[in-house]
């Protein structure tokens, strides 16, 4: 019985959520809406058990479930669990796609640790309009979800144009070429510079590629690396999601 116990308390504590807020020990938390739903018809909690809160700004928190009420869930703050860390500095630059795999690109992305999401619109680009509010909350649940303490920055919709005159020179620019003619794999091209750059942006393009003027215009930025994600032709979510882990294994290695 002790034992059974023992695995209910700790499940119970590996539940996050995120609060747009700066947290602080004692203070009181008003859950509302969504979160409400959640913890009290989901997960059903019981008054005193922990909730683990994390804010994007302080790190992550011990609470404790202080009142269940009809319209909030009270959660007073204990103690700190985790500051939060120096992460890698990665910015993703996607051309917006189909909403459904648009939105696993965001989670993925937000998982991966990416720090900033940078949408543009490309000559083939087939989705001109984005639901911020689900994007926002497809970032929420993924930090959530995989134990990050931040949340990537998402930006509004630009030209890649717009983009790629004002790309900052001190980013290295990793260009997802499904045209490149080179059969280095892409963890070979990363593996070479990797020491020569803190920071990094990530671009991958539409389900129809780019243009030929829009890759000559990107391969014309300094510091501009095309790589080739392999002989397949890969979906862009799918794409995503594979450069974003071979990029992220390599500059985070020792």
């Amino acid at each position: 019985m002790i034992k059974l116990q023992y695995i209910k308390m700790n499940k119970k504590s590996k539940t996050r959520i995120f609060v747009n807020k700066k947290l602080s020990q004692n203070m009181m938390v008003y859950t509302k809406e969504k979160q409400h739903h959640f913890l009290k018809n989901v997960l059903r909690v019981k008054i005193n058990d922990e909730i683990m809160i994390f804010d994007n700004q302080t790190g992550e928190w011990f609470s404790k479930v202080m009142s269940i009420n009809r319209d909030n869930i009270i959660l007073q703050i204990l103690k700190k669990n985790r500051d939060i860390a120096c992460e890698s500095d990665i910015w993703l630059v996607f051309a917006p796609i189909k909403q459904q795999r648009l939105n696993i690109t965001i989670q993925k992305a937000t998982e991966l640790g990416v720090s900033k999401l940078v949408p543009c619109v490309t000559n083939y680009t087939n989705n001109n309009f984005l639901n911020y509010k689900n994007l926002n909350l497809n970032i929420v649940e993924a930090a959530e979800q995989c134990e990050r303490l931040t949340l990537p920055v998402l930006e509004k919709q630009i030209k890649l144009e717009d983009y790629l005159f004002n790309h900052p020179k001190d980013r290295a620019l990793v260009f997802c070429n499904e045209n490149i003619k080179s059969n280095e794999s892409m963890f070979s091209t990363i593996l070479k510079i990797k020491d020569r750059f803190k920071k990094w942006t990530l671009l991958v393009g539409p389900e129809g590629g780019f243009s030929e003027k829009e890759i000559t215009d990107i391969e014309k930025l300094t510091d501009c690396f095309s790589v080739s994600l392999g002989y397949r032709v890969l979906r862009s979510d799918t794409a995503t999601t594979s450069a974003l882990f071979c990029l992220q294994s390599i500059i985070e290695s020792s």
